[in-house]
């Protein structure tokens, strides 16, 4: 067990930069589903079908990711597994709600008579909204400590809007790549409008963070561990502005650069990520359980790390099949 080191010290550094990085996958894999289905309102029913087959051969797989990082916190992190869901037990079971029901709603709005088909559609927009909107909400308890009060709950509603609004940001972008013609217009249309929601919701996030803790404060702002943080704002606002001016000149003739959006908007994610990792670790429980404490004795996470090196793979190759198989534009919806 000690050919590559400490393993009570390397072997909870890697889990959790597996579980992190499934986390990571699932927020821009499934973000993207999840704010196409937040925009169904905005759309007419030929666009619906249309915004829904740009993500078909996707969204299923993409909550692999997310089943994955529950896994992953269970087996590696169990201590941190039970404090994190008890804490979070409401949301989590409304995300579930939401989740079954956008899964019952994809398959039935296909099965149903035209008359009722809007009853499914609406059934898919409350999924996804209840989705995203939960986790949210979870993201801002988290960032407070796990803690309810009032003063927390408030805070985490307002991440819960801020971060539906982001879902719906790179929902947009996710149907500019994939659509043409109308629909495609309207995506730019909807993308000018959110994009002005992560930011704030980033903001919101960012002004927080460094104030829940001194730990946190001090990483953000004493020299010279600022330096290894300062790249993140600056490169997230270039993005923003060139975003901002991409959307502003979008459509670009014979579709030029459709894909460009979605992968802006998916790396201020990841930058977003990159800086909470930053601040959190080595804190798998905010301030309270780190990584190292919470972890499972090395000889089981030896073991659980053989069958990860089998199962990440598979599941990293069968998503890079998927969205190559099905790359290009979302041709019309067919059930048949």
């Amino acid at each position: 067990m000690n050919t590559f080191g400490d393993p009570t010290i390397w072997l909870p550094f890697v889990f959790a930069g597996l579980m992190g990085l499934s986390i990571l996958i699932y927020v821009v894999l499934d973000g993207f589903d999840l704010g196409v289905g937040v925009l169904f309102p905005f759309a007419d029913d030929a666009e619906k079908d249309r915004m829904i087959a740009t993500i078909g051969p996707f969204w299923d797989a993409n909550e692999t990711w997310l089943v994955l990082a529950v896994g992953l916190l269970l087996v590696a992190f169990p201590a941190a597994h039970g404090t994190i869901l008890t804490a979070l037990y409401l949301p989590v079971a409304i995300m579930l709600v939401g989740l079954i029901l956008r899964g019952v709603a994809f398959e039935f709005r296909a099965k149903a008579p035209a008359p009722h088909k809007h009853l499914w559609n609406n059934a898919f927009f409350a999924g996804s909204l209840m989705t995203s909107l939960s986790q949210g909400f979870m993201l801002g308890m988290y960032i407070m400590g796990l803690e309810w009060t009032l003063v927390h709950a408030a805070f985490s509603l307002l991440t819960a809007v801020f971060l539906t609004v982001g879902y719906s940001f790179i929902g947009a972008t996710w149907v500019i790549h994939k659509t043409d013609a109308g629909l495609q217009r309207k995506a730019v249309g909807w993308a000018k409008g959110g994009i002005w929601g992560l930011v704030l919701g980033i903001a919101l996030v960012s002004m927080a963070t460094p104030l829940v803790s001194t730990r946190i404060f001090e990483k953000w702002f004493s020299w010279p561990e600022a330096l290894l943080l300062s790249p993140l704002p600056i490169l997230s606002a270039l993005l923003v502005f060139g975003l901002w001016s991409m959307l502003r000149r979008m459509p670009f003739m014979n579709d030029r650069l459709s894909w460009l959006p979605f992968a802006a908007a998916s790396m201020l994610w990841v930058m977003a990520f990159v800086g909470m990792a930053y601040s959190f670790y080595p804190y798998v429980v905010p301030e309270k359980l780190t990584i190292y404490e919470a972890a499972s004795a090395p000889e089981s996470l030896f073991i659980i790390l053989i069958g990860t090196l089998f199962v990440l793979p598979t599941i990293l190759a069968y998503t890079v099949l998927a969205y190559t198989v099905f790359r290009g534009k979302a041709t019309e919806l067919r059930y048949d």
